[in-house]
């Protein structure tokens, strides 16, 4: 009988990603993929310490499966983006706890804990297996143990081999949809900004090789996928870790937009999230000449006011981000701008958020993804006061929202003035309509429509909108895209 495992998968989309690389790892090992964790034998969390209420799930889950051992075996695992103080607690509460570049440790992992499963009963492939030498390169996890934050210069030295990364994205991942797929080509961070703790639980900023990323990616032309998303913690600094060695960003979008030219398909390329620092006006030509690359920008701003942003070592001003924003407006009129908005980071003003609502009615965003601030171990603004009382960021939270629907709405009104608009459908939403998304990543619902339809490109005409999403009917289905 097979033994069944189920992952639960907390933070952003680089997340999810790591997923179908461990579930690879897991499907190669014998188990088997099951939608219920009641009924797994092998229960993982893919953690994120980015936010504390993610992290408060992975106590509400961990807790539940421990009882669940009661009455029945059962091993955990956590993994994903890990603080130390989060992990030394999650060592006295799940069976195994590792990092993503250990990942190919894992079967050697489980067949010593014990566990007469799959992977005790077959042998696994060399190219996944990997059994750890006694002189191996400390991890991130063991350096943060001994003081934290560690220095820049500490963590370059764990990181100087580029294996640290080599082994993990080695593994093929077993992709969770045959639509939408996500490709790693940037693994850290570099930039340090105060709040976040990213460069501690994923290390310092590794490119990807280019032929690697490509090779994928024409894998995922071939076999018919029509959305791939390059992720990266900043992927508009792709490459600069390895000057003279690699193609930059520009470049990289550059051959694949020309990939998607020969193949004769339609598809979609995403990327996110950039960095406003490393955003250059010719990676927004490079969109600009090539039809497969999306038009839409991920942009974050973090913060409108320039005083805030040094406090938060963003190292870009409100003006750098304005001229970006015009590049965008001036070379892609049509596409859609996201952004990211932190309300309440320690010491901001009511001045200072009130420079945050000018700059986006300013921007006028079609999405912001808004969060109040709250600090993380580790992270350098940990060490400050929060001294913004959570009403008033829940406040500042509300009436920022509250502004950037009004923007949203107005841009998606635009839809309304009778011309079709191409969707790729791609499933059905929590009340049952089939949904999908436009090139600038706007949510539609169809009114109405068949099965058959997920994974085509149609055309809708928009009959109704609200700030974040639209909704209408199919004007001209066809497959747009030769099977």
């Amino acid at each position: 009988m097979s033994v069944k495992y189920h992952i639960i998968t907390l933070g952003c989309q680089m997340n999810l990603s790591d997923t179908e690389r461990v579930r690879s790892v897991l499907d190669h090992m014998g188990y088997v993929w099951t939608e219920r964790e009641e009924d797994a034998g092998l229960l993982g969390i893919l953690a994120c310490s980015v936010r504390q209420k993610a992290i408060d799930k992975v106590y509400t889950r961990i807790h539940k499966w421990n009882k669940w051992k009661n009455r029945k075996n059962l091993l955990t695992f956590v993994s994903g983006c890990m603080l130390p103080v989060d992990k030394e607690k999650f060592l006295k509460l799940f069976d195994l706890v590792f990092t993503m570049n250990e990942l190919p440790e894992l079967p050697y992992m489980i067949r010593q804990y014990g566990v007469v499963t799959p992977a005790g009963l077959q042998k696994t492939d060399t190219a996944i297996q990997y059994k750890p030498s006694p002189d191996q390169t400390p991890t991130l996890i063991d350096l943060l143990k001994k003081h934290d934050p560690p220095t820049e210069e500490e963590i370059d030295a764990i990181q100087k081999e580029r294996g640290v990364m080599d082994r993990f994205w080695d593994i093929a991942p077993s992709y969770t949809s045959s639509i939408e797929a996500f490709v790693p080509i940037q693994n850290g961070c570099d930039k340090f900004c105060t709040f976040c703790a990213v460069p501690y639980t994923r290390g310092r900023e590794v490119s990807r090789p280019s032929g690697e990323i490509l090779a994928e990616i024409k894998y995922l032309i071939d076999n018919g996928y029509r959305s791939i998303t390059l992720l990266g913690q900043n992927v508009n600094s792709y490459g600069l870790d390895r000057k003279g060695k690699e193609m930059d960003f520009a470049r990289l979008l550059e051959a694949i937009g020309g990939m998607g030219q020969e193949s004769g398909r339609e598809f979609w390329v995403y990327f996110t999230s950039p960095h406003p620092r490393d955003m250059g006006e010719e990676v927004i030509r490079t969109i600009a000449a090539y039809p497969h690359l999306a038009n839409q920008i991920h942009l974050p701003l973090q913060s409108g006011s320039d005083q805030v942003l040094v406090r938060m070592n963003r190292k870009h001003t409100v003006q750098r981000y304005r001229h970006i924003v015009e590049q965008i407006r001036k070379h892609l009129p049509e596409a859609t701008l996201f952004t990211d908005i932190i309300v309440g980071f320690t010491g901001e003003t009511s001045e200072q958020f009130e420079e945050t609502r000018k700059a986006c009615a300013e921007f006028k965003y079609n999405m912001a993804y808004i969060a109040m601030y709250s600090p993380r171990p580790g992270a350098v603004s940990s060490r400050w006061d929060d001294d913004i009382p959570a009403a008033e960021k829940k406040e500042r939270l509300h009436i920022l929202n509250e502004d950037v629907a009004r923007t949203a709405l107005e841009w998606n009104k635009k839809m309304l003035e009778g011309h079709t608009v191409k969707v790729l459908v791609t499933g059905r939403d929590r009340k049952g309509y089939l949904s999908g998304h436009t090139e600038g990543k706007i949510v539609v619902r169809l009114l109405e429509g068949k099965e058959s339809w997920i994974g085509r490109f149609i055309d809708v005409e928009i009959t109704s909108v609200t700030p974040f999403s639209v909704a209408g009917s199919a004007a001209d289905v066809r497959q747009r895209v030769p099977s």
